[in-house]
C-alpha cells in the first residue's frame, strides 16, 4: 500500500490538480494563438474565463490553508504551489492580452517555440503533482522541465537577436515600435517560463523532504 503525502480528508492535492488543469487549458489556448489560425478573439475570451475560474480555486486553497491546523506538507510549500500556479495563469492571460492589444503583425517563429515549450513545462508539472500524491519518483519530469527551460533560454536569445537585427521595416520609427512591442511579449513569456521552473523547484523540494 503506497503512502500518500496528502491524506484523503485534506483537499489540497485535488485543488492543486484542478488549478493545474485550468493552467494547462489556458496555456494550450495560448499555444493555439501563437501557432494556429482561427478566431483569436474567442481564444482571448476563453483564457479570461479560465483565469477567473483558476483564481477562485486559488482563493479556496488559501481559505483551506487558513482554516486547517495540521497540513499534510509545510504550510509554506502549500502557499508557494498555490501562488506560483496562480501567477502563471495570470502571466498567460497577460501574454494573450498583449498579443491582442499591441497589433504585433506576424507571430515571430522563436515565440511560437517558446510558448510550445512553456506548455510542455506546465504539462510536466502536472505529472509531477501526480507523482507527489503517490510519493513516487519524478526524476524524468523534473529533467524534462529543466531541458525545456534551457531550450527557452536559447530561444529567447535567438528571438531577441533576430528582433534587433531585422531590417524589414520601411523606416526607423516603425522598426523601434516593432521592437518595443515584441520586447513586451518576449518579456512576459520569459516570466512565465521562470515561474514554471519555480513551480518545478517547489514540487521537487516537497518530494525530497518526504523521500
Amino acid at each position: 500500500m503506497s503512502f500518500s503525502l496528502f491524506p484523503k480528508d485534506v483537499k489540497f492535492f485535488e485543488l492543486f490538480k484542478e488549478q493545474n488543469r485550468k493552467l494547462l487549458k489556458a496555456v494550450t489556448i495560448l499555444d493555439e494563438i501563437f501557432n494556429l489560425e482561427g478566431d483569436v478573439e474567442d481564444r482571448f475570451t476563453r483564457i479570461n474565463i479560465i483565469e477567473a475560474e483558476a483564481n477562485a480555486v486559488s482563493r479556496r486553497i488559501s481559505t483551506e490553508l487558513s482554516s486547517t491546523f495540521i497540513t499534510p506538507i509545510d504550510r509554506e510549500d502549500i502557499h508557494q504551489i498555490n501562488i506560483t500556479q496562480e501567477a502563471l495563469i495570470n502571466i498567460v492571460k497577460a501574454t494573450a492580452t498583449r498579443i491582442g492589444l499591441l497589433d504585433c503583425g506576424d507571430i515571430l517563429y522563436p515565440s511560437r517555440r517558446l510558448v510550445r515549450s512553456l506548455r510542455v513545462m506546465i504539462e510536466e508539472a502536472g505529472h509531477l503533482l501526480g507523482k507527489l500524491s503517490q510519493n513516487k519518483p519524478a526524476k524524468e519530469h523534473i529533467e524534462t522541465i529543466k531541458a525545456h527551460k534551457y531550450e527557452c533560454e536559447m530561444l529567447l536569445l535567438v528571438g531577441l537577436g533576430e528582433l534587433y537585427e531585422a531590417k524589414d521595416h520601411k523606416d526607423e520609427a516603425t522598426s523601434i515600435i516593432h521592437i518595443i512591442k515584441w520586447n513586451h511579449i518576449y518579456g512576459r513569456i520569459e516570466q512565465a517560463v521562470e515561474r514554471a521552473e519555480r513551480l518545478s523547484d517547489v514540487l521537487e523540494g516537497v518530494l525530497l523532504k518526504h523521500a
